[in-house]
């Protein structure tokens, strides 16, 4: 089955139009038409490049490549198909015998001139300005080919020798001449219209004017008007398209898109543009509820001749229009349900543009086709409209111009609707994470927190890995940081359902290594797939020591006063999801004014360096930082957290990052007051007679009369309640703080207690004097507390 013409045209071109200087537009020209349509290629081009193409061919031709098919190509079968009638053998030829005296060789291998002197009068000046291709049926081949090649040059016979001028815009740069073997078709009208379009590709390459240099990276920009015609020819539209596309394609932002495409044709394609896209634009499959609306989302414009940038040129002048409502039915709504560009200067393309702009005074256009309204349609609708415009100096657009239109609004389009896509997911990423992490960080007593998360980039802002600071009955706080392995949707997932876990958890009151257990059974729970590590500590700032659990996770850096930072020392542990471990705790002194960095594998792991090194190059990395606060003095948190992620480099990123980082700065013995209480009668009285002398002593007694009745009425109600001895703590720190435990687990309910009711009037007292109040279940009981203010 022989090829389609059009088809070997097609791909010819974009064979020829791809290379990038005259030597590879030869080399291509010659791989795309031999063997398939001649089987021997000889070029010349002008020996003068760079100078004023001439009226008439008076310089020197010079031999610049030829082509010949050498490779074994099975022989076309004699009989009929030699002799069809029906086109030109696209795919297939006879073998070359390179001892056969058929004329290619006498061409080929030495007997052609290197260069050829033409007068202005020769019969071969004439052919080549006329710029058609030459057969054996015009008189004028055979003296123009004895001109050319030599009077002794043997060329094959009958119609199987086609001389082709390389005819640009600008001139006619040299010719092409095609051969056959004497066994093949001879060449017919379609060969001569195939290989004139393609010759005249190739001259567009091969033009006198030298291309400028440009970076390797940059694609070609397209041929200006001024040197070859607003885009009038298809090997510069086709140029034009790639180059613009590449550039459209590579931005993901729309605000890039829209950019992209401005800059792409100014000024090569128009002398403005205007981009006006729908409001709210549609995100994927949404449907729209409301009327179709335009909004102004950018117009440029290129300089004009003389414009220095101090006024802007009057040509051409749109107004800044507002929003446009697309009636139904209107010529704007006819245009843009048609998805085809059009010129404004038609009836529709007139009432449309007029809608689009406001209409009015004051909108001047050139005449004539000097725009182009192109729709701009993604996926399901359209999302907006690019008007081109040209000044009235520049040459008007064309028919062709409205393809070239067409494409780039599509590509626009699609870009737009994929970038509004992305953003929501991203959108959708980023509220996610954000939901999944803590939005504050709580204030305990006697600890300051400071945290950071870091996406592993971009297009992947969801990952495994949380930090989290819970607070705990008895003034305590629950530092947690984990890591489940990957960072996409899923991972996020799992990792909420983990935090939800441990928190759940820790608000029972459960030593670490049991709540690193349970969180272990929950995750085989939710599949054997999924494992995470995990480091789960306790801070007590009363007794100014912490418990610390470890699931396979990194160790924590602790970093004293004045600089010295070590890594702390613990069993390992085994990742949560493994199953079937036992999570082993240690408890340490947590010094005064000390820092604790809990953080994950991102932090300290990458391609470039292992876990271990990361990990001694962040302990380097703190001790640094602490050094700099001075003697004595802990650096400050934010500062601190900044400080250690600037040891991970733009390129050393491959992971999440979770960075927790707690000041212990506790509460002191001299601030804290602790008693037990038998569950007798007499308790409540002497529970406010020690309150009130510890607040006196506290120089707090302004407090007294509140704390006292608060005080009256929890102790009273955990007496009534609990079999073992109450306790009663008063905590000193930014506030003052009380807590009251017994060994009731109900914990208590705040509610309107009616007339007729001798009870449930306490809480509401708590409630309403005390800055905050809350009850925690523990193990052994609960407890109730409240805090105030210090005056």
């Amino acid at each position: 089955m022989r090829p389609d013409p059009k088809h070997f045209l097609t791909h010819a071109v974009r064979r020829v139009a791809r290379a990038e200087h005259p030597a590879q537009v030869l080399e291509e020209l010659c791989g795309a038409t031999v063997p398939s349509i001649a089987d021997a290629l000889v070029v010349y081009l002008d020996a003068a490049p760079g100078t004023t193409a001439p009226t008439a061919f008076d310089a020197q031709l010079r031999l610049c490549g030829t082509g010949l098919c050498r490779s074994p190509i099975p022989a076309q079968p004699s009989g009929p198909a030699s002799s069809r009638a029906d086109g030109p053998a696209y795919d297939t030829g006879a073998q070359w015998h390179p001892g056969s005296q058929d004329g290619l060789r006498g061409v080929l291998d030495g007997a052609a001139p290197v260069t050829v002197a033409m007068a202005p009068s020769g019969v071969l000046a004439k052919v080549l300005d006329a710029g058609e291709a030459l057969g054996r049926d015009s008189g004028d081949l055979e003296p123009a080919l004895r001109e050319l090649l030599g009077p002794d040059c043997q060329v094959p016979h009958g119609d199987r020798v086609l001389l082709v001028p390389l005819a640009g815009p600008d001139g006619t740069v040299g010719a092409a001449l095609f051969l056959r073997r004497p066994d093949r078709d001879v060449f017919r009208a379609r060969d001569r219209q195939v290989l004139g379009e393609l010759s005249a590709h190739a001259a567009l390459g091969v033009r006198r004017t030298p291309p400028v240099p440009r970076p390797a990276a940059l694609p070609p920009p397209p041929v200006s008007r001024a040197a070859a015609g607003p885009m009038r020819q298809d090997a510069d539209r086709l140029r034009f398209v790639g180059a613009a596309t590449r550039r459209i394609s590579r931005a993901m932002d729309l605000d890039e898109i829209v950019a992209g495409l401005c800059r792409a044709v100014l000024p090569s394609f128009s002398d403005g543009i205007l981009v006006c896209l729908r409001d709210p634009l549609p995100v994927g499959d949404e449907r729209p509820t409301g009327p179709l609306v335009l909004r102004p989302h950018r117009f440029d414009r290129a300089p004009a001749e003389g414009d220095t940038g101090a006024s802007p040129s009057p040509e051409p002048a749109v107004p800044a229009p507002g929003l446009c409502e697309v009636r139904p039915g209107s010529d704007l709504a006819e245009v843009l349900r048609g998805v085809r560009p059009v010129f404004t200067d038609s009836p529709a393309g007139r009432g449309a543009l007029a809608e689009l702009t406001g209409g009015g005074d004051a909108f001047a256009l050139p005449d004539g086709q000097r725009a182009i309204l192109a729709p701009l349609r993604g996926r399901r609708r359209v999302i907006g409209t690019a008007l081109f415009l040209r000044r009235p100096e520049s040459s008007p657009f064309e028919i062709n111009d409205l393809l070239v239109a067409a494409q780039l609004a599509t590509h626009s389009a699609l870009g737009i609707d994929k970038a509004v896509l992305y953003g929501r997911e991203a959108h959708i990423a980023d509220e996610l994470q954000r939901t999944m992490l803590p939005e504050t960080l709580p204030s305990p007593p006697g600890i300051r927190l400071a945290a950071r998360y870091l996406p592993a980039a971009e297009s992947a802002r969801v990952g495994g890995d949380w930090y989290d600071a819970i607070p705990l009955p008895g003034s305590r706080v629950a530092l947690v940081v984990g890591d489940v392995m990957g960072h996409s949707m899923t991972s996020a997932a799992i990792m909420g359902q983990l935090r939800t876990t441990a928190q759940t958890l820790a608000g029972l009151g459960l030593p670490p290594q049991e709540v690193l257990h349970h969180l272990d059974e929950q995750a085989q729970r939710l599949g054997a797939e999924h494992m995470a590590t995990c480091l789960y500590a306790v801070y007590d700032p009363v007794s100014h020591r912490i418990t610390i659990a470890n699931a396979g996770h990194p160790p924590p850096v602790l970093l004293h006063p004045g600089g010295r930072a070590e890594v702390l020392r613990m069993p390992p542990g085994a990742p949560i999801g493994v199953g079937g471990v036992d999570f082993e705790a240690v408890e340490l002194d947590a010094p005064e004014g000390a820092t604790l960095l809990l953080y994950t594998d991102g932090l300290v792991e990458s391609r470039l360096r292992d876990v271990w090194t990361g990990v001694e190059q962040l302990r380097e990395k703190a001790g640094a930082t602490g050094r700099l606060a001075g003697p004595g003095r802990p650096p400050a948190l934010e500062t601190l957290c900044d400080d250690v992620l600037d040891m991970v480099g733009p390129g050393d990123r491959d992971d999440d990052i979770a960075l927790l980082a707690a000041r212990f700065d506790g509460i002191a013995p001299g601030d804290v007051a602790y008693w037990s209480l038998e569950p007798e009668d007499a308790a409540p009285g002497q529970a406010r007679r020690l309150a009130r002398r510890t607040l006196s002593r506290w120089n707090l007694e302004e407090l007294g009369d509140s704390v006292e009745l608060l005080v009256s009425e929890l102790v009273t109600n955990a007496v009534r309640h609990s079999s073992r001895p109450v306790t009663l703590r008063l905590l000193r720190s930014d506030v003052l703080r009380c807590e009251i435990g017994d060994d009731a687990p109900e914990l208590p309910r705040l509610r309107r207690a009616r007339p007729t009711d001798e009870n449930g009037r306490g809480l509401y007292l708590v409630s309403r004097l005390a800055m905050r109040w809350g009850a925690a279940r523990l193990s052994t009981g609960k407890i109730v507390w409240f805090e105030f203010a210090r005056p």
